[in-house]
């Protein structure tokens, strides 16, 4: 039952060339840093990466995407990334856009066994109908395209089925863990971390602080500790670092 592992790079060691991975995170916030790091040290390529955003330029998954180690994306969002808007758009890049609650339910619903469920969210539009541009080719013109979903009436409206995500890893950043791999997320940072670590077929979970068995209440775990593998301490000055996406200040 004691999941913790010596460091990063053990706990990432055995995700292949071409692996699934679903990652925890939203702009910067709650992004498994450490463990992504690893990841680019340990050179593995070819990833099919499941997250809301591909990090920004230097950071999180962008670190990843601009070593070229990134085929495919399934996300809600590309802003604030402008080596993925240039790879997307240039061809080298496979992205598949798809509403952000609808990613956020594909994950929880692959996580919890169910194969496929029907949404309102895009009737209607390409994201139904299929066309939306996957892939670009070199000149230009749209070399994979997403295809027609099915659609069935409820109760006199529309709906579009999508099909529940899982994947074959995960990485997830927590507030506090335990060494049986119960976490708990802190306020903003929780995002996409729970969905994405039920989606993970193993599920690596880096925390900032690591608590012995018991000291977690159960009320306050987000997600128990069956859909965590492997455990990462991180070490404080790893904890601290949680970089802001954009400064403002008053003029």
């Amino acid at each position: 039952m004691n999941k913790v592992r010596a460091g990063a790079a053990e706990a990432v060691a055995d995700i292949p060339d071409g692996a699934s991975l679903a990652v925890g995170g939203f702009g910067l916030s709650g992004v498994p840093e450490v463990l992504i790091r690893a990841l680019y040290e340990q050179g593995t390529t070819g990833l099919k990466v499941v997250s809301n955003n591909c990090g920004v330029d230097g950071r999180g998954l962008g670190i990843l995407l601009a070593a070229g180690r990134i085929d495919r994306v399934t996300g809600s969002y590309v802003g604030e990334n402008k080596e993925f808007a240039r790879q997307y758009l240039g061809g080298e890049l496979e992205v598949e856009l798809t509403p952000q609650g609808t990613l956020a339910e594909r994950l929880r619903a692959g996580g919890a066994g169910i194969p496929a469920f029907y949404t309102p969210a895009g009737v209607g539009t390409q994201v139904a109908n299929g066309g939306l541009p996957w892939r670009y080719a070199p000149d230009g013109s749209v070399a994979v395209a997403s295809p027609c979903k099915e659609t069935r009436d409820f109760a006199g409206r529309p709906y579009v089925l999508e099909h529940g995500i899982t994947t074959d890893f995960a990485l997830v950043r927590a507030w506090r863990g335990d060494h049986h791999g119960n976490l708990v997320f802190r306020h903003a940072a929780a995002n996409f971390n729970p969905l994405a670590a039920m989606a993970g077929r193993v599920t690596v979970a880096e925390v900032e602080e690591l608590v012995e068995p018991g000291a977690l209440r159960p009320d306050e775990i987000h997600v128990p500790g069956i859909y965590v593998q492997r455990v990462v301490a991180l070490t404080a000055g790893q904890a601290a670092d949680k970089p802001i996406e954009k400064r403002t200040v008053r003029p």
